[in-house]
């Protein structure tokens, strides 16, 4: 990013450690679970229950799980954001009037979005467009990537114009380029009994004070069907990646799994429409984690069906939507 125009996109994922290990994951959740808007439990009561237990054994189980995906330019879902990054770079820039930057970064860990704003802002932009990599849109995610970009310009005086786009669950090109993904992999490996559509959850109590998450999902998720021309029978939708005791958003994926498993199905296949780049949650947690659970459970064999990450069709996708809320500029 040697020179960016005045006008740029930042792209926002969630974030990742700097390398598979136990010191580099303290770091990281250390970060990620301090965040008010993914634990709302007051600090006085959380604190101490993250400091003295939660980063004292998650840290090295965590690492673990990473290390089984790590890739050789660093973690997946780095890697294939700044795939993303760059195919949308070249993307806009043939199909903008003016030249227009794209620039990522992580909500926790590195690239930090602070520092990321600083280098654009130097380097001369005076309009910017945030897209979270969050199709649907949650206060946990959505809105702490607004609160970390509004923590930045707290302390400048000279502000650029601002748009910030806060969802996508229903936008017909990333419907359609989930459905083609979906009808690819179909076509290579035949169909299976059912389809997962796993996303992942959040507690239910978020949701009963307002949180859109699971609507959004929900609408996500019956739009995908439609495209698919799927019956009910054949699709179902879970959320994943619960954590604590309290209850989260329902049905479970892990136990729904398990539950096809026990029934004797042949072929479950797993999408993940949440997760627009593969990562730990993906890669880890549904195509090993869960697809021993469907094994051990007495079902034949689970499929994961890969994120969009730079796919043509999702660059397409997210391309035309950036053109769409850059209008004017």
């Amino acid at each position: 990013m040697s020179h960016a125009p005045e006008t740029a996109v930042l792209l926002v994922n969630l974030g990742t450690p700097a390398a598979p290990t136990a010191a580099a994951l303290r770091r990281y959740l250390g970060e990620f679970l301090s965040d008010r808007r993914v634990i709302e439990a007051p600090p006085v009561i959380w604190q101490p229950i993250l400091r003295g237990v939660v980063l004292r054994t998650r840290p090295r189980r965590s690492a673990e799980a990473y290390e089984k995906i790590w890739l050789a330019d660093g973690s997946p879902l780095l890697v294939y954001s700044r795939r993303l990054q760059a195919a949308l770079h070249t993307h806009l820039g043939e199909r903008c009037d003016r030249p227009v930057a794209v620039a990522l970064g992580m909500r926790y860990g590195e690239p930090a979005i602070d520092h990321v704003l600083d280098q654009l802002l130097e380097l001369g932009c005076r309009r910017l467009l945030v897209l979270p990599l969050y199709p649907q849109q949650s206060a946990t995610t959505t809105a702490s990537t607004f609160d970390a970009i509004a923590r930045h310009f707290r302390t400048r005086r000279r502000l650029p114009a601002l748009r910030f786009i806060d969802s996508y669950h229903a936008e017909p090109g990333y419907i359609e380029a989930l459905a083609a993904s979906v009808r690819s992999y179909w076509q290579r490996h035949g169909r299976p009994d059912r389809l997962l559509l796993s996303f992942h959850g959040i507690p239910e109590g978020y949701v009963a004070k307002g949180d859109p998450y699971a609507g959004q999902c929900r609408e996500t998720a019956h739009l995908l069907a439609a495209a698919l021309d799927l019956p009910d029978t054949a699709w179902q939708l879970t959320f994943q990646s619960r954590f604590g005791p309290t209850r989260w958003l329902e049905p479970y994926t892990d136990v729904t799994v398990r539950a096809l498993g026990a029934q004797g199905l042949g072929r479950v296949d797993v999408l993940c429409p949440g997760f627009p780049a593969d990562c730990l949650e993906t890669l880890e947690e549904i195509a090993m984690q869960n697809a021993e659970f469907f094994r051990q459970a007495g079902g034949g064999a689970l499929h994961y069906i890969p994120a969009l990450n730079d796919d043509p069709a999702h660059v397409a996708a997210l391309g035309t939507l950036l053109t769409r809320e850059l209008a004017g500029w």
